[in-house]
């Protein structure tokens, strides 16, 4: 079975500038290159899964979600990093829709989709809503201090570690995945 890591987008591998849709506000937080690199050469599939609540509240189209993505797509591709999916959620949050974060359906969808064992897998997120969804569904989790940090106190949830960015929570999975080794 595969493993891997649910990343959030905007706030964790981003700069989260308030509904991002556009290329040119679409800026990756230092060192994220480095750290997806580091996760897919330890063997994880990255998967994003990201509330896009912008779609919902007219601020942008779906359209322009899907050509931003692209964007990320070929910036990563160039730099040898392969997203496996990217789920989203399109609500505005009042819709009660089922999919919003910290709903885990894109986590089973994944799960069945690309044969993961969420035991050995982890959610990476700024927020507590990635926290929440990735204790909910068995995961590790790990909040960076980047985007939110967590302060947006909209769920009650602990995470298992909190690094300062992604990388540092890649290099905290890298100690984790050589101490388990060792056992």
């Amino acid at each position: 079975m595969a493993k891997a890591i649910f990343l959030d987008r905007d706030g964790t591998i981003n700069v989260d500038r308030e509904y991002v849709h556009k290329i040119e506000a679409f800026k990756l937080i230092p060192r994220t290159i480095d750290a997806l690199r580091m996760l897919q050469d330890a063997g994880y599939l990255l998967i994003v899964i990201t509330n896009q609540s912008g779609i919902g509240r007219g601020h942008y189209s779906e359209k322009d979600f899907y050509k931003l993505n692209e964007h990320m797509f070929a910036l990563f591709s160039k730099n040898g990093i392969n997203i496996s999916k990217v789920y989203h959620c399109p609500h505005n949050p009042d819709e009660g829709c089922g999919c919003r974060k910290p709903s885990i359906k894109f986590i089973k969808e994944a799960e069945k989709e690309f044969r993961i064992d969420v035991s050995k897998s982890y959610v990476i997120g700024d927020k507590t809503a990635d926290v929440k969804m990735g204790n909910d569904a068995s995961c590790k989790t790990i909040l960076v201090k980047t985007g939110k940090a967590g302060n947006d106190n909209l769920h009650n949830s602990k995470p298992d570690f909190i690094a300062e960015n992604l990388y540092d929570a890649a290099k905290i999975i890298k100690r984790i995945d050589h101490m388990e080794k060792d056992i």
